[in-house]
């Protein structure tokens, strides 16, 4: 999907601050783990957590200390989170900077109270709630909070429930809302995993949050999709790892090689009887598919969905092959992420398309492009440069340039919100600032500097910069447009003038134009398409709708090519 600033700009983090707290003493007889998390907003590394779990016959203490760079310039000195064998929590404590100033508080449990004493942004505080016994402790910007709600969740199943006390606000719940296994790579090793999709009822409206967790329960990967954050284990962090979300039973693993790096790949085959599943028999149509900016592995992960993957599987039913590959800097893939642009994107894109053209089981004249939302710019830049691609297919692609649409999501972002006439212009005004900041380098001086560190990025410049119209004048392949009726990151409007301007400017003499009932951005059945409700849709497979849209189109296509 379409990543915009705005999300940056303006969610709300809320860092706990606290005294040191001096661990009990353990029994000779514990058990002692130490681990490294590495913590990435929208891609970009910012801050590390080094945590470690000591069991024993006392319960289990979590203990943390890390770092988070600009735009949230957080120091975690020590942390730790103390729960009785039960599960019980008995205290918590932190010693932590934020923003260069120390902030204190301590926590403890008994009697189903739980009674916070500190000083907060140069306050003394005192605060108490009633909580539940076995609530879990959860402290924003630490994300060893997690740890014990990773072991609580090995026996849960989809719609379980948890109490969790946010220190020092407020107790919430904590729903399971899909159970999902996996498995992940790292090197040639598998690791047998569960992803638990799962949404914390905040007072300030339902965060959906993914937690992937190992075997014996612990903690793997913790995401945030409407943050674009992402907390990793830092051997599953590497480049030699991927989370095999998703598999087909044709599919592949490859390596392919790009501008001074490799990708890594899956290539899924039909696996019908006949000549067209055994490799080299027969030289097949192919598809390359490319995901949208809050997904850069190459299943399309996003939300809980993995959206290339599934359209891979049904491709290869259709009796094509595809190929689906992990963003430069991300999973298996070289390069440098926070350096790349759309630019860098379709070249990466290119680089597929040649290397699919000298294998014996392709035919290179008909190799097709298929993006998801960013990806449909990608597609479309990628074809209008490079002949040897025969057709493309544009996924909720967006029609206005890069700039408009920022201010069009941040607008709609802002819809929600319970803000004042004043404060709305307020923000509108500052993101029309940044943009224009970002595109002709001036007018920095009165943007907050983190502001500055997250918006002036290659990527972000290359999006406002983009126009799709100039592209696709270019563009000599056939098209199809298609999109989700309920589509509201990218309105539905967009795929309408972008099939209207391809008939006008574009030297393509195809043009067709499919509208899913009741499919949103992520093309999966919805109600309201809202990203608010991602988290607790029950149906999590892109629908048929749209996979036969997109497969009997390219079957037809790669028809007539023949």
């Amino acid at each position: 999907m379409v990543r915009y600033f705005v999300r940056l700009l303006h969610c709300t983090w809320v860092f706990l601050l606290a005294v040191p707290g001096l661990a009990a003493a353990q029994p000779q007889a514990a058990s002692r783990e130490g681990t490294g998390y590495t913590i990435f907003v929208r891609g970009t590394p910012l801050g590390r957590e080094a945590i470690t779990v000591t069991t024993g016959q006392d319960g289990t203490t979590i203990t943390t200390q890390g770092r988070l760079s600009a735009p949230l310039n957080v120091t975690i000195r020590s942390a730790e989170f103390k729960y009785t064998p039960t599960w019980t929590p008995v205290s918590f404590a932190i010693d932590a900077t934020v923003n260069g100033t120390a902030l204190l508080l301590r926590t403890t449990f008994a009697g189903g109270r739980a009674s916070t004493e500190g000083t907060q942004a140069g306050q003394p505080m005192a605060v108490a709630h009633t909580v539940v016994p076995r609530t879990l402790v959860h402290a924003n910007g630490v994300f060893a909070s997690y740890v014990a709600l990773a072991r609580r969740l090995l026996d849960a199943e989809e719609g379980a429930e948890f109490r969790v006390y946010v220190v020092p606000q407020t107790e919430i719940t904590a729903r399971v809302t899909a159970v999902q296994r996996e498995r992940m790579q790292i090197g040639t090793t598998f690791l047998d995993v569960r992803r638990f999709e799962m949404v914390f009822a905040n007072p300030g409206g339902d965060l959906a949050t993914s937690l992937t967790v190992a075997e014996d329960g612990t903690l793997i990967r913790v995401s945030v999709p409407a943050q674009a954050m992402d907390v990793v284990r830092e051997d599953v962090a590497s480049s030699t790892s991927r989370t095999q979300i998703y598999s087909n039973p044709g599919d592949e693993a490859v390596i392919i090689p790009a501008a001074g790096f490799n990708l890594g790949a899956t290539l899924t085959r039909p696996t019908a009887a006949g000549a067209a599943a055994k490799p080299g028999a027969v030289r097949l149509p192919v598809v390359v598919l490319l995901s949208g900016s809050d997904a850069n592995d190459r299943d399309g992960f996003a939300a809980g969905i993995p959206t290339l993957a599934q359209l891979a599987g049904a491709i290869a039913e259709s009796g094509m092959m595809a190929v689906r590959y992990d963003k430069r800097g991300v999973g298996q893939s070289g390069g440098r992420a926070e350096s790349a642009t759309l630019n860098d994107y379709a070249e990466d894109a290119r680089a597929v398309v040649r290397w699919l053209e000298k294998r014996a089981d392709v035919d290179p004249k008909r190799i097709a492009v298929v993006g998801h939302s960013e990806g449909a710019w990608v597609a479309l830049l990628a074809a209008s440069r490079d002949k040897r691609i025969a057709a493309v297919v544009s996924i909720a692609g967006p029609s206005t340039t890069g700039a408009d649409l920022v201010l069009e999501q941040q607008r709609l972002a802002l819809d929600g919100m319970n803000l004042s006439p004043e404060e709305r212009e307020t923000r509108i005004a500052l993101q029309k600032q940044i943009q224009s900041a970002v595109v002709t380098g001036k007018g920095w001086e009165t943007v907050p500097p983190d502001l500055r560190k997250s918006a002036d990025t290659p990527w972000f410049q290359s999006l406002l910069a983009f126009d799709p119209a100039k592209v696709i004048d270019d563009v000599r392949q056939p098209l199809l447009f298609v999109h989700g009726a309920l589509d509201r990151q990218v309105p539905v409007e967009h795929a309408e003038r972008l099939s209207d301007l391809a008939r006008k400017e574009a030297k393509s003499k195809s043009v067709d134009l499919v509208v899913v009932r009741g499919v949103n951005h992520l093309l999966v059945p919805a109600i309201t398409g809202e990203v608010s409700e991602y988290g607790t849709l029950p149906d999590r497979n892109i629908s048929k709708d749209v996979t036969t849209a997109i497969t009997t189109w390219l079957t037809k296509t790669s028809a007539a090519i023949r």
